[in-house]
Order: C-alpha cells, then structure tokens, then sequence
C-alpha cells in the first residue's frame, strides 16, 4: 500500500468511526459522474487527493471541525451548501461588489465563524489555505494553512492541526498567502 492509499484508508477509518457519525450518518460517496458535474460547474479539476476522498470516503461530513462540505448536492447536516453552490455563490458576489474569491480556490472544510479550509485547485500541490474574514479585509483573510491536502490530512488525524482539539497549536502562525491578488 502506498503513502496515499495508506493516507485514505486511514481517513476512511476515522470518518466511518466514532460517536460523531452516529448522530449524523455520512452520505455515501461521489460516483464519477458525479465528480464530473462538479467539475463542468467549476470549470477546472479537482485535484487527485480531493475526487479519491469524496469518491472512496463520502460527500462530506467528515474531517475537521464541522467537517467537509458535501462537493455537490445536498447541504450539510449543519446547513451548509455543497462546495461547488459555494464556490460558485462566492465567485459571482465578486461581479455583484462582495469580498473577491480567488479562482479556483475550493472551500472544502468549515471551520466555524466564518472560517473554512479551502484547497487550491490550481496548485500542483494542492495548498491547503485558512479564509479567515474576520480580520476585516479581503487581503488579510487569506493565509497558507498547509502546503499541501495530504500533510494537511495526516495532521488531521494525528490531532495536531492547529483547529484540532487535541493540539496544543491554538494560535498557528501562519503565513499570508502570497498569490491572493494575482488570483481575485
């Protein structure tokens, strides 16, 4: 078993364990078909790591926090709309004179207050970025989480991401993201 194969059967693991998921059940995971919509609405790939998740582990409710967004569909127990309905929502309050959204950059993960974890899918390493509007301004919301979905993952699971409860981490330091006004 490779690093990657190892790395989803242990996020399938934990997505499928645990008291959380017996109160909300996870949806059953993407078909191709339904990756491929997601992506003809996008307008870009997803990355690799991203389709194996939603494909092999489920349309969301696992993962950090309140977990990842379901890619397209549903919303999430919580209320939230699909990633895509997002996405797309976040992209075209730029034309109407709301807070830019980078192209390309997928929110996946909510976090809370207004935070999310988002993937950049126009990355070949796929950087994993914190949007974090409460600073007030578009340009300081945008910050390099991870600089990549896998180390991002594993960190998960290991309780050692800064928005884990089990890490000691609380005030991450982190970079700001250097691409944003190249992107919006």
């Amino acid at each position: 078993m490779n690093d990657t194969e190892q790395l989803l059967a242990d996020v399938e693991k934990l997505a499928h364990g645990g008291p959380r998921w017996a109160a909300y059940p996870l949806p059953a995971p993407l078909t191709t078909e339904g990756v491929e919509r997601a992506e003809a609405a996008l307008g870009f790939p997803l990355p690799p790591l991203l389709t194996a998740l939603y494909t092999r582990t489920a349309n969301g409710g696992f993962g950090p926090a309140y977990g990842f967004l379901p890619l397209i569909g549903d919303r999430a127990p919580d209320g939230e709309e699909s990633a895509v309905a997002q996405y797309l929502a976040l992209r075209q309050g730029v034309a109407e004179g709301e807070w830019p959204w980078p192209e390309g950059v997928l929110p996946i993960c909510s976090l809370g207050c207004g935070m999310y974890s988002c993937v950049d899918c126009r990355d070949e390493h796929t950087t994993v970025l914190l949007f974090e509007p409460n600073a007030g301004e578009p340009e300081r919301a945008w910050y390099v989480d991870k600089t990549g979905l896998a180390p991002w993952l594993r960190d998960w699971l290991d309780g050692t991401a800064w928005h884990c409860e089990e890490s000691e981490d609380e005030e991450a330091d982190m970079e700001p993201w250097p691409d944003f006004h190249a992107r919006v």
